[in-house]
């Protein structure tokens, strides 16, 4: 049972799990802005045509309520959020680019032989000056 609890514990407090939990939070509070934003500016805007509120849209057929104007709600609901975050991904992907470009320059390309003090490429593992072996980093 010890062991187990370890690993539960292990897998638990891993980054990937972390981030997923951090991010299914900040998930559902951004879902609420969106759906008071859709609530409280979008509806009453599109609204103004009819004077009226989407989600007040009903359609009564054999006595069966279709609440279709609540559908309409959570279509737009969904579309706004996938637009924001479409759009948050794109500046963090192009953020995260940036960095990797900047790492990606900063890296040597070659080192020198601890033997005949060579240029050389970082990934060789014999200088081609002095034909010695070079040790693993």
């Amino acid at each position: 049972m010890k062991k187990f609890m370890r690993e539960f514990r292990a897998f638990a407090l891993r980054g990937n799990v972390m981030d997923m939990a951090v991010g299914v939070i900040i998930g559902g509070a951004f879902s609420s802005i969106v759906t008071s934003l859709t609530e409280n500016l979008i509806n009453p805007i599109l609204g103004i045509a009819g004077n009226t509120d989407l989600s007040s849209f009903v359609l009564t057929i054999g006595g069966i309520e279709l609440r279709y104007g609540a559908f309409l709600t959570s279509v737009i609901n969904f579309l706004i959020m996938a637009l924001v975050l479409f759009c948050l991904l794109k500046v963090v992907n192009k953020l995260l680019s940036l960095r990797r470009k900047e790492l990606q320059e900063e890296a040597p390309k070659t080192k020198k032989c601890p033997y005949c003090c060579s240029e050389i490429p970082v990934a060789a593992t014999r200088c081609a000056h002095c034909t010695s072996e070079l040790p693993a980093e």
